[in-house]
Order: C-alpha cells, then structure tokens, then sequence
C-alpha cells in the first residue's frame, strides 16, 4: 500500500544568512544498483553527496565528490569516514546495502547523527542473528538450525525438518538461497553453497549457513521508514509469483497491495514488532516477509532499502522516488506530498542460462506495450550470465504504471513475454601440454 507522504514544517531562522546547503555521506560497495538512485536523488533535491566505496574512476566521472575506502577494513574506514564527515560537516550518513549499513550506523554514532545501534544494524544484516533475537522475543520466524560447514553435516543435520532452505548467513539477493525436500536434498545444497561462499565470505559467514523450515504462502515486500522507533510505512509490494524453489528468485514487484485491510494491517504490526525486537530506530527498512493461515512470517528486516533498482516505483505514490525520500528523512528536509495516482510495478528480468550474453531481441516491441514505462536491459552484450543461485546480478528491469495493480501485472507479463534473451555457451578452453 502506497501511504500519502505528509508534508512537515520548520520554523524560519531568525538569522538571514543563506541556509547552508545540505550534504550527506553515501557508503556504497562499487557494484551496488542504489549508487544511481541517490546520485540522481541528490541532484533533484540540491542536496550534496560524498560518496564512499571502493572504486573511484566511474564516480569521479559522474561528477561526484567521491572518497576511497577499503569496506574489508571496517575500523580503517570508520575512522577515515569520520574525520572526513566532520571536516566537511555532513549532516547524515547512509548505507546503501548490507555490507555498508552497520559501517554507516558506527560513523553516525562518532558525529551523534541519528542511526541505529550498529549492533542492530549487525543483527538486521546476519541472517542467523536476525532469527535468533526475534525468535527470543516471540516474533514469528522459521524454526532455524546454523550449521559449521567445517564439519560433518550429518548429526548437524538431524533434526532439521523437510522441506526446508539453505542460505548463507549475510548474502543478498537471494544468492546461495536453496530449497531442499529431504536430507540428501540439503547435503548437496549445503556443497553448493559452501562453493559459493569462496570467494565471498570470511570467518562465520565463511563457514556457517543457516537452516530453515521452508515457509509457504505468499511473499510480500514491505518499505518504511523508522522515526524514534516509529514505524512509517512507504508501500507494501506483492510478490504475484509463486516463490516455492528450488531457487527463489525476485521477479514481480506490484503496488499497491491487494492485501486486504486487515491483513496489511497486521504485517504493519508484525514489521514494526520485528524492528523493535531487532532494535532498529532510525532509517529505512526492507522487510520481507511470508502469509498464510497461520498468520505474518517475518523473513527478513534489512536497515536498507529494497534494491534493484524498485525504489523509483515510490514517485508513483508519493511523486518522489525512494531515495529523494530517504535523503530528505535523513536530512530533515521537508517533505510534500505531490501525489501520483495509479499502480506501479517492476519486472526484475531474471537470467534465463548460463552463458554469454549475445543480444535481448525484442527490446522496442516490449516497450509498445500499454502502461510499459520503460525497459531497461543492464548486462553489456558479451557479458557473462550467471543465474541464481551464483549469480549477483539481474539482466534489466521493466517499470510499468496503470490504473490498477492487476494493469500493472498484465502489461509486465506481456513486456516480458516479448523479449528473447540470446545466450551463447560459455567454453572454458583448457591447455594440453
């Protein structure tokens, strides 16, 4: 559900000096979808931006005062973004994905900007954390089992009950996440992953996955806003496609929901009883969570906002984009409430094989669609492509917006079924001496 975003007011400065001009700090891992988002927020809003990441070259080229970090040493980087901040006099400090939300928390903390506890942003980030403090405090979860991949798999595995999922403690995007129907199902997922997490994890989120009961029903999304604790909430996404596995992977996004009242309602009520039991105060959240007849399944509350690319779906709403939204919380900015009726939807394109990408026919076809908005194909012909559960990326999205979210699910399905995705194998040559 799409909420009007209601405008508040500020008392004049009795001063009649020019306001300052508002700048944040943006930490951002060098690959992350959200970097564009908030640099084409910050420009609509006038607001200044640093941005911290890993690379420096394609940031200098958007113009961007950029600051180069190394995200694998936190205590370097937390000490080099807070002297940084405080030099430039920042007045809020973000993270954009997982791995730069609890850095972002520890930077805040050193300025005493609003954020959350960093231990919070820890919990929200650790999947196996996660459902152990909102398990203590009654929140409903999968029953969970963290297993050490370092040693033998069979008594660890037990107890676990079937069907169940296998994922990694901290990756996003629904890597490495793998339905298992029986224990031989969950052994070889458990060797799937454990290759996976080579070259992408260290320490326990190195050697650990997680083990939970598979939770059927539907799958929703929800977006908001946390003010002291109070939970805003932006939208509520439906997920009209069944997520039952093997994989999981995202692809429909549509708002406003078709929940009814009483349903939206209780996931507000599950969401913000998670953000509370997480101890999340401040910023947004991206919370995923399961539906059926035994009520709301909290899967995931992430200190972030949904990625790929969605957050625009929000101007349909509230006439402003997620980011725009998020900066002006965080900036304590005024917010309007420009208002755009209608639905809105995204397509995330997913991988259809492995390979190397030759060309997307269809393109121009697709968007001829009613209500299409626009289709956006992100993988350079020539790359490779790699489906979930390995892969980390999606090959384009296409955004539509209608009167009504049933439109908005029609005119997607149709776009989609308009594209072919040519894919030529990927040969590994291998010298014979």
């Amino acid at each position: 559900m799409l909420v009007n975003v209601m405008s508040t007011t500020r008392s004049a400065s009795p001063s009649s000096a020019p306001a300052r001009q508002a700048c944040a700090l943006i930490i951002a891992p060098h690959s992350s979808y959200r970097i564009a988002p908030y640099i084409d927020a910050a420009r609509r809003l006038g607001v200044a931006l640093v941005l911290a990441s890993e690379g420096t070259h394609a940031i200098a080229a958007n113009g961007i005062d950029s600051q180069h970090v190394d995200l694998s040493n936190v205590r370097a980087a937390e000490a080099t973004l807070t002297a940084l901040a405080r030099s430039r006099q920042l007045q809020a400090v973000l993270g954009t994905d997982d791995v730069t939300v609890e850095l972002a928390a520890r930077v805040s903390a050193n300025l005493g900007l609003a954020h959350n506890p960093p231990q919070a942003a820890q919990h929200a980030r650790r999947k196996d954390l996660a459902r152990s403090r909102l398990a203590q405090a009654g929140v409903a979860v999968p029953h969970h089992w963290r297993v050490d991949l370092g040693r033998p798999l069979g008594e660890q595995i037990a107890a676990v009950e079937y069907p169940c999922v296998a994922k990694p403690l901290a990756l996003s995007a629904s890597r490495g996440v793998i339905r298992a129907d029986s224990a031989r199902d969950l052994l070889a997922a458990c060797a799937r992953v454990d290759r996976l997490l080579e070259g992408e994890a260290q320490g326990e989120e190195r050697n650990h996955l997680l083990i939970e009961r598979f939770i059927p029903g539907i799958e929703v999304a929800l977006e908001g806003l946390l003010t002291n604790g109070a939970l805003e909430v932006l939208a509520i996404f439906d997920k009209p496609d069944p997520l039952d596995g093997p994989f999981f992977e995202e692809t429909y996004y549509v708002t406003p929901s078709r929940l009814d009242a009483e349903t939206q309602a209780t996931l507000r009520a599950s969401v913000s009883e998670a953000c509370r039991a997480l101890g999340l105060v401040h910023g947004p959240i991206h919370a995923e969570c399961r539906i059926n007849s035994e009520g709301v399944w909290i899967l995931e509350v992430a200190a972030r906002t949904i990625g790929g690319m969605c957050g625009r779906l929000l101007r349909f709403g509230t006439g402003r984009g997620l980011e725009e939204i998020v900066l002006m919380h965080a900036l304590d900015l005024p917010r309007d409430a420009a208002l755009r009726a209608g639905a809105a939807g995204v397509l995330m394109i997913p991988i259809p094989q492995a390979g190397i990408l030759r060309r997307v026919e269809g393109v121009l076809a697709a968007e001829r669609i009613p209500y299409i908005e626009e289709v956006r194909i992100e993988v350079r012909e020539g790359y490779e492509l790699v489906p979930l559960p390995e892969g980390a990326s999606y090959l384009g999205f296409i955004f539509a917006h209608a009167s009504t979210p049933a439109d908005v699910e029609r005119a997607l399905r149709a776009a989609h079924a308009q594209l072919r995705v040519v894919v030529a194998p990927l040969i590994h040559a291998r010298y014979v001496g």
